[in-house]
């Protein structure tokens, strides 16, 4: 997949939103935001009038930049979510939630979730006590999702272990913070996907 190696704060002020991309300097004084709240580039403080058309695609390009995934894996899911039973768009977040470093993300254990694809690729994640090293891989109602335990007791764990005490924690995800464990008791309804996303409008993109 192809990775993005340019300043992460770029797409935020594209975006104009903050998309917790560097974990916690998007909460802190220290985001571009707080100081600059313009696109990037020479004619980035210009009023544009958008058409209908990038209305919808900027929606799509936010998703995917919040969720740190590719343009054929958005499709993909896409493609997956409309051949489901319910709401497209509820469905196609429904399973961008449920990747497995968006659900360590979720639960505390990272403080990003690029952070999360690099515990899950270096093979310092256990789902239901078997190593796991997909980010993508879709987790299921009742999976268990655990640390490595060299990783809990090595330089990151005092860290991790303060961030966990600090999360709030999504009703669809169930945390034991003094084992570093999760629980997955449901899928997430669209109430509890607080994401600010206009789902319909890629949707819409996509059915054009």
């Amino acid at each position: 997949m192809a990775r993005y190696t340019e300043a992460k704060c770029r797409l935020c002020r594209r975006e104009g939103i903050k998309l917790f991309l560097k974990g916690e300097k998007c909460s802190s004084v220290k985001c571009i935001l707080e100081k600059r709240n313009s696109a990037p580039g020479q004619h980035g403080h210009v009023r544009v009038r958008y058409s209908e058309y990038r209305v919808r695609l900027r929606e799509k390009q936010k998703a995917r930049r919040i969720y740190g995934i590719s343009e054929i894996q958005f499709g993909n899911y896409f493609g997956i979510a409309s051949k489901k039973k319910g709401v497209t768009g509820e469905v196609l977040l429904q399973l961008l939630e449920r990747r497995l470093d968006n659900v360590l993300y979720r639960l505390g254990f990272a403080s990003s979730r690029s952070q999360a694809r690099q515990f899950v690729a270096y093979g310092h994640v256990m789902v239901n006590g078997k190593k796991l090293d997909i980010p993508s891989y879709l987790v299921k109602s009742g999976d268990k999702v655990t640390l490595e335990q060299k990783l809990i007791s090595g330089p990151l764990g005092e860290t991790i272990r303060e961030r966990v005490t600090q999360a709030k924690i999504p009703a669809w995800l169930e945390l034991n913070p003094d084992m570093i464990e999760g629980t997955i008791r449901n899928f997430p309804s669209r109430q509890e996907i607080d994401v600010p996303i206009n789902e319909q409008l890629i949707v819409e993109f996509y059915s054009r």
